[in-house]
């Protein structure tokens, strides 16, 4: 199987475990994810879920793909500190006011289990080591 059909399989891996999160949470046990500014209020719906896993999941491949084809030593390291540290700043927003603890706690695992799927999957098709060059 090539890198670019298993690539495409760890993207759609990774949207499939945030909806079932949101199944669970808010369909299933009642909690529907909410995010208050002042008077404006912000229902996150599946579809939304869906589609920002897929947008994320399409700019970690777009960023390991460019590391490795603008040579990086080792792409496959560099992408996954960078995927990592993307994760860290993700979970700032629930730092602050805006929503309740069970819809912080949703999206939390939501982005968790983004991560659970598209760091491990995507760094296994990317060679440890970038290419070779001449030492002088």
């Amino acid at each position: 199987m090539s890198a670019r059909a298993r690539r495409l399989g760890v993207v759609g891996g990774a949207v499939l475990p945030p909806v079932l999160v949101w199944l669970v949470t808010d369909p299933l046990l009642g909690h529907p994810l909410r995010i208050t500014d002042g008077e404006q209020v912000l229902d996150i719906g599946g579809g939304a879920v869906a589609f920002l896993a897929l947008l994320a999941s399409l700019a970690g491949w777009g960023l390991l793909a460019a590391l490795e084809r603008f040579g990086v030593r080792r792409p496959r390291t560099v992408w996954t500190r960078s995927a990592g540290a993307v994760l860290a700043v993700s979970f700032l927003p629930f730092t602050g006011g805006g929503m309740d603890a069970g819809t912080a706690a949703a999206l939390a695992l939501m982005h968790l289990a983004v991560a659970a799927v598209l760091i491990p999957g995507l760094a296994s098709t990317s060679p440890a080591a970038g290419p070779r060059t001449a030492r002088a």
